[in-house]
């Protein structure tokens, strides 16, 4: 996602794009990657995050009912930051964007695909895991990303390495993040947030038990003071 103190002129790089929204990585500590199988689940799910003091969702574009899942959500719960996670090609983020996502996330980061997002003119945080993967993304004049899959590639202990030597780029760490680990990343100088799945586990969505959801939103919320 382009920063939000990057100030950008028309004589930078076609890759230079002015953010509609404040900086993602500032907004929450826990960005919940919410999966929707069920369309009648979304808007709960974000009622029940909202009210928890998680006012940001990233719904994963993994199932056939995501967009429509954007569409009730933007429709229904304006009060919540949505977001399209799991973007992984340029139709992808135009229909995202069509759907009504406010910013985009990728696991990943194509020449093509960053263009793609930036088209939108949506913030958006894309995927990198490897340091010659974040430099290329600095290169585009851009200094917020995704570090994904977090836990796989190195987790906190490579983020802090890399803190001194690369310190323009800040992270939103994800995949295999937990409720008990997320605390070592939220410490780290260059994380301002990280990408949790725990907020909304699968036996609670089937059981419509959003006061469990609303319960784990608040303690995600509760972790920067921790």
């Amino acid at each position: 996602m382009p920063s939000t103190s990057d100030t950008r002129s028309s004589t930078r790089s076609p890759l230079a794009a002015p953010a509609p929204l404040a900086s993602l990585l500032d907004l929450v500590p826990v960005v919940p990657v919410v999966v929707v199988d069920e369309l009648d689940t979304a808007v709960p799910i974000a009622r029940a995050l909202v009210e928890g003091g998680l006012p940001v969702i990233e719904l994963t574009l993994r199932t056939p009912v995501a967009l429509d899942a954007i569409r009730a959500i933007a429709a229904e719960v304006p009060e919540i930051v949505l977001g399209a996670g799991t973007v992984v090609t340029p139709a992808q983020a135009r229909e995202a964007q069509d759907a009504g996502a406010q910013f985009l996330v990728s696991p990943g980061a194509t020449p093509a695909l960053l263009e793609a997002m930036l088209a939108t003119g949506l913030p958006f945080l894309p995927g990198t895991a490897t340091v010659s993967e974040v430099l290329a993304v600095l290169e585009a004049g851009l200094s917020e990303m995704k570090f994904f899959p977090a836990e796989a590639s190195g987790g906190a202990p490579f983020l802090k390495a890399i803190s001194s030597p690369v310190p323009a780029a800040r992270f939103c760490p994800t995949g295999g993040i937990t409720a008990a680990s997320a605390a070592s990343y939220l410490a780290l100088p260059n994380v301002g947030c990280v990408g949790g799945s725990w907020l909304t586990p699968a036996d609670a969505v089937r059981a419509g038990d959003w006061a469990r959801v609303t319960q784990l939103a608040r303690a995600a919320a509760d972790l920067r003071g921790a």
